[in-house]
């Protein structure tokens, strides 16, 4: 049985090499690539891909709640992030979003066809360098969740339209919503978080994995 695979990643050269790597494999095909979060989403909903491969930093939406929603809206859908971060923060929240498994970019290549056929299979994987005693100590030590857990998904789209530098206009536009509810909103992200000023959302953000530096 053929595995069928979404590729998701705003780098075209990264995406093309995965590509290249699963499509040389007998029983995994390449059925799509996204470039942003909200292009997953879609696809996912769309092709119902056996895995989606998911970066976390990507524009538009983040890798992690496109997870949540891919969980979703295609329940079938095995979700397996590719990412640089290895912080045990970043891997809860995948884990918690419904990823079946988490590998380190550095540690693509053989092991992402492994990761690939582990978690069609409905198996946890995490990259070699990554210990399940990391990741089920954290669950069990730190289920009060980092900041970026007490947002709504909706507080989660706007930071990440703050931090990425569109005003309130595009933000407001993108969403359906009005600019007034817009700075609504980022008001309570401010008083939620502690900040107290647009570069201190933005600093967060970088921090969390919602935007690139």
């Amino acid at each position: 049985m053929t595995i069928r695979v979404l590729l998701a990643d705003d780098h075209a050269i990264l995406r093309d090499g995965l590509a290249a790597l699963l499509q040389a494999q007998d029983d995994l095909t390449v059925v799509a690539h996204a470039k942003d979060g909200r292009e997953a989403v879609h696809k996912a909903t769309e092709l119902k891909p056996d895995v989606a491969i998911m970066d976390i930093v990507m524009p538009e939406l983040e890798g992690i709640e496109a997870t949540r929603r891919v969980r979703r809206s295609s329940a079938s859908t095995q979700v397996l992030i590719l990412s640089m971060y290895s912080t045990t923060e970043h891997i809860f929240r995948a884990f918690q979003a419904g990823a079946k498994g988490y590998l380190l970019k550095e540690s693509a290549g053989a092991e992402l066809v492994v990761a690939v056929r582990r978690v069609h299979a409905g198996q946890r994987y995490l990259s070699q360098k990554i210990t399940e005693t990391v990741v089920d100590d954290y669950i069990r030590d730190h289920h009060p969740i980092d900041p970026l857990g007490t947002l709504s998904s909706r507080e989660r789209q706007i930071l990440q339209g703050v931090a990425e530098g569109k005003s309130t206009a595009d933000i407001a536009r993108s969403l359906c919503l009005s600019p007034k509810t817009i700075d609504t909103y980022r008001s309570r992200l401010m008083h939620k978080l502690g900040i107290d000023n647009l570069a201190g959302l933005v600093r967060f953000a970088i921090a969390s994995g919602l935007t690139p530096p």
